[in-house]
């Protein structure tokens, strides 16, 4: 089930399963006693009406249907949009092979060694490219295979995560196929499907692979494209190995694991896009309130801002305690 292409169309999740899309959208990172979605924290898609402005919650209502070209990769969206979110929101999108590069890099360290999933490769033109490696990859001394699949990754302000599912590049829109892909997960994928035979054991070590990978992204539109990158991918993978699609089951399970992992947040203040707020005093004797800035926005301390605190999932941990708030990891008390 590849499709050759940058976009993936919200209303063919839909028709593998209503289900799928309504998992990816879903927002965890924020506590709440009542499901809440991903919200859209960009005012692109306000002309399109009611549902559709910065705050409100993307629905699948919004992005399927007649509504299913509403969300698009960057590189299809129209120039003028992209020169203003590059404006607004820096978001500038990095070449594949770039991707690729950086990766190599990660994996140097890890393996001990350079060129292990592939060689980079300098054209006559002044371009960059990668042989990929077609044989199966080894593990240095001490080190399996699982330790690689777990190896804990995180992409930042990963856009449409061309980093971990690099099924396109995203700043031409080209196709990558399977055997050529350079992402993180891409690379813990081929890893469980080199080291498994049975659907069982390959369905076991993907979700070790997924439950091992994070990103955060500020702009829902982004961010459903990113989860919808991880989705397919685990599809294409499990197609290749097995020739067949895996089973609804475990294609919501994997969408639940990637709603958890690929969350919403500023990246800057570890909360959710613009929930930090100013404190309203209580009158003094004058009779006059007096505002209070938040304290983490007005010294740039992480660990301060009164915003809504992001939550992620340590699924490496027991149950009752995988729930944990990024901020925290990064200054434990």
């Amino acid at each position: 089930m590849q499709i050759p292409q940058a976009d993936i169309p919200e209303n063919l999740i839909r028709q593998i399963s209503k289900e799928l899309l309504d998992v990816l959208l879903v927002n965890h990172a924020i506590r709440s006693g009542k499901k809440r979605n991903i919200f859209w924290a960009t005012h692109d898609y306000e002309s399109c009406g009611s549902g559709f402005c910065y705050f409100d919650q993307i629905t699948p209502r919004c992005i399927s249907g007649k509504n299913g070209s509403v969300i698009m990769p960057r590189v299809v969206k129209d120039r003028e949009t992209q020169v203003e979110r590059i404006r607004s929101m820096a978001e500038v999108f990095t070449p594949s092979w770039m991707c690729n590069a950086q990766n190599n890099l990660i994996d140097e360290v890890w393996f001990g060694r350079s060129e292990v999933f592939n060689k980079e490769i300098n054209t006559p033109e002044g371009g960059h490219t990668w042989q990929e490696n077609t044989e199966k990859i080894t593990f240095p001394i001490g080190r399996t295979w699982k330790d690689y699949v777990c190896d804990k990754r995180l992409e930042i302000t990963c856009g449409e995560a061309p980093y971990i599912a690099s099924r396109y590049d995203t700043t031409t829109g080209e196709f990558i196929p399977l055997q050529r892909r350079i992402g993180i997960l891409d690379r813990k994928l081929r890893v469980v499907s080199e080291n498994t035979t049975y659907s069982g054991e390959w369905l076991k070590g993907a979700q070790a692979a997924y439950k091992s990978t994070y990103a955060y992204e500020w702009q829902g539109d982004n961010l459903l494209l990113a989860r919808e990158a991880m989705l397919m991918s685990f599809i294409e993978y499990y197609q290749a190995k097995f020739g067949r699609l895996p089973v609804l089951k475990s294609m919501k399970y994997i969408a639940y694991i990637i709603s958890w992992n690929v969350w919403q947040m500023d990246g800057l203040k570890g909360v959710v896009p613009h929930s930090c707020v100013e404190r309203e005093t209580s009158p003094d004797l004058f009779g006059e309130t007096h505002f209070i800035p938040c304290e983490g926005c007005k010294s740039g301390n992480i660990a301060l801002h009164n915003g809504i605190k992001c939550l992620i999932k340590d699924w490496s941990k027991p149950k009752g305690k995988q729930i944990v708030s990024f901020v925290d990891i990064l200054s434990p008390a």
